[in-house]
């Protein structure tokens, strides 16, 4: 059994999950917040039977899609600036970051 933690963007969260709900993958989801840009994110831990995991990881690369947009940060980086004028920045969003850890036990009360 693996512990699978998929990290993405709340635009691809529910293509993500009905692709779950189709393919009968239980999950949790929690909302989350990203880091630099600040933005939503939602964190999914599934828990998965070792021959499910490749399937699993299909289904987040197929809706997690990384993609440019133009943002504006929440704080001007440059010290030299009053911090007053932030200009939009190209970024890539999107995508997924994945962990798939051991489980050394399971149980369900």
């Amino acid at each position: 059994m693996k512990l699978i933690l998929a990290i993405v963007q709340d635009k691809d969260a529910s293509r993500l999950r009905n692709e779950f709900i189709e393919s009968n993958v239980r999950a949790t989801k929690l909302s989350t917040t990203g880091g630099f840009l600040k933005s939503g994110n939602t964190t999914f831990i599934i828990g998965i039977a070792d021959d499910r995991v490749d399937e699993v990881l299909s289904m987040i690369k197929k809706t997690s899609q990384a993609r440019q947009e133009y943002v504006t940060p929440p704080m001007n980086l440059d010290a030299s600036s009053d911090g007053s004028i932030t200009s939009p920045v190209e970024v890539q969003v999107g995508g997924a970051t994945v962990f798939v850890l051991p489980v050394e036990q399971f149980h369900q009360f």
